[in-house]
């Protein structure tokens, strides 16, 4: 049969939503949904006739199509995903996970009126700021804070209401990109600031900073490498060095730490990253960070630093445009109380207790998880343990390498990629890593019902 006598087989919208075989489906679901579904089955078979990839007209397969694509349309386009890849802040699998604690506030506040705006002793309008900000005061030491939707906004902000019309000295070495293609540079244009580069990219001393100074300058901003290093023959200037510089000649220092940190995590064998109360105490006028990185809890952008500055941040058009909504304020305050005790910071935050689990724990973890899957896959797949490295992710520590133990699988009924594509596609969805034609799976990033039905879909694609 030819590609014209194929086109003209297919049937019309109207005749399909009419299909006595698809009457169930409009009786369980919105005329919408299945009208879509009909369309774009009708579009994708269209496609395939025109590719010369379908030789004959069958109903059954197109109506079969209808059903696959209605309960994909129906279902929830964001919806949980297991991450089994050990890269823990992953950036495209939503960055950090938040606490339980902080979970337990969202749904609170969400499903109740709240004092978001509202001061209960003076029965008047209240600020949002309140929830949070004497936290990040007393873990920072600033003087006083404002969030707002993550650090990008904060980055800008600071900027226009700071530098608009004026300068800012920024090496060149720290003109960085962010995820989704932002840049520095862009940032800085659209915020009406002139940037000033001084240095080179591998070398940026005090004094290209201090030649670079003029009754024009507004601003010197510090931009911590979080998401890369530069290696080898480089010099840096600190925070302290900036802000006496800075100070000499009454311009801020602002510094974007990028991830953010509030506790030092060299105590758990991890690379030194700055945290806001040392740039603080260093001299820096502010310092923004995110807080769905390494901070372990909701996206947002957390500004920390002197008041008359921060009130200056809060009197912007720009503040309205960027500030925090009652879910992501609850969620954030949450977090930040765990901070209050590090010891109760690194066992509720997720993204804390999975960066700092050590290499014997995942070991053991990678076992129990191995035996588990040869108990319920018997001779269908062939599985092992062996040493790996797992990541922190999103744009943060980018040269730790954090030793894990991961389960190594060769499925035997299936090809490896199709078993993976299975996974990937199905509920849940299953995210894992291929290496050296074998599926790796690591305990580092999955919580003990993530195990259970990770064994549970391999025995059944496997078993099928």
């Amino acid at each position: 049969m030819d590609i014209k006598q194929l086109l003209r087989k297919l049937p019309q919208v109207d005749e399909l939503l009419r299909h006595a075989k698809l009457k169930d489906d409009l009786e369980r679901h919105p005329r919408y949904f299945l009208l879509e579904a009909i369309r774009e089955a009708l579009q994708k078979t269209r496609e395939q006739i025109l590719e010369g990839r379908v030789e004959d007209y069958k109903e059954e397969t197109l109506i079969e199509r209808v059903r696959v694509l209605l309960v994909d349309g129906t279902r929830p386009s964001l919806r949980p995903v297991i991450n089994a890849t050990g890269v823990v802040i992953h950036t495209n699998l939503g960055r950090s996970l938040c606490s339980a604690a902080a979970t337990a506030a969202v749904n609170e506040i969400a499903t109740s009126y709240s004092t978001l705006e509202y001061d209960v002793r003076s029965g008047s309008r209240g600020s949002r700021k309140v929830h949070y900000e004497k936290l990040v005061r007393g873990l920072t030491g600033a003087e006083a804070a404002l969030a707002v939707n993550n650090n990008a906004a904060a980055v800008m902000l600071v900027l226009a209401t700071l530098a608009r019309g004026k300068e800012v000295v920024v090496s060149r070495g720290e003109l960085v990109e962010i995820g989704g293609s932002f840049r520095i540079p862009d940032i800085m244009r659209e915020s009406g600031a002139t940037m000033v580069e001084v240095g080179t990219t591998n070398k940026t001393r005090l004094r290209d900073y201090e030649s670079a100074i003029t009754e024009r300058t507004a601003l010197i901003l510090k931009v911590h490498a979080s998401n890369f290093r530069v290696v080898g023959f480089t010099e840096e200037v600190g925070v302290g060095e900036l802000a006496k510089l800075g100070s000499s000649h009454g311009i801020p220092v602002f510094e974007d730490q990028g991830s953010g940190v509030l506790m030092d995590l060299r105590t758990f064998g991890l690379p030194p990253e700055p945290t806001i109360r040392e740039s603080i105490e260093a001299g820096a006028a502010l310092v923004s960070c995110s807080g769905d990185k390494l901070l372990g809890g909701p996206q947002a952008g957390i500004i920390a630093g002197r008041s008359e500055l921060i009130e200056r941040l809060e009197h912007h058009p720009l503040a309205r445009a960027f500030r925090l909504d009652k879910l992501t304020i609850a969620a954030l305050e949450a977090t930040l109380k765990a901070y209050v005790d590090p010891e109760i910071a690194r066992s509720e935050l997720p993204t804390l207790r999975m960066l700092t689990a050590t290499s014997a724990e995942m070991a053991t973890q990678a076992r129990k998880l191995a035996d588990r899957i040869v108990d319920a896959c018997g001779e269908t797949a062939e599985v092992d343990i062996v040493e790996e490295i797992s990541r922190s992710g999103g744009g943060s520590l980018p040269m730790a390498d954090i030793p894990t133990t991961v389960v190594r699988l060769l499925p035997r009924t299936l090809d490896v990629v199709e078993l993976e594509r299975r996974l990937r596609l199905g509920d849940p969805c299953v995210v894992a890593r291929i290496r050296d034609d074998r599926l790796l799976f690591d305990p580092r990033t999955l919580s003990r019902e993530d195990e259970n039905q990770v064994v549970r879909l391999i025995a059944e694609n496997l078993r099928g």
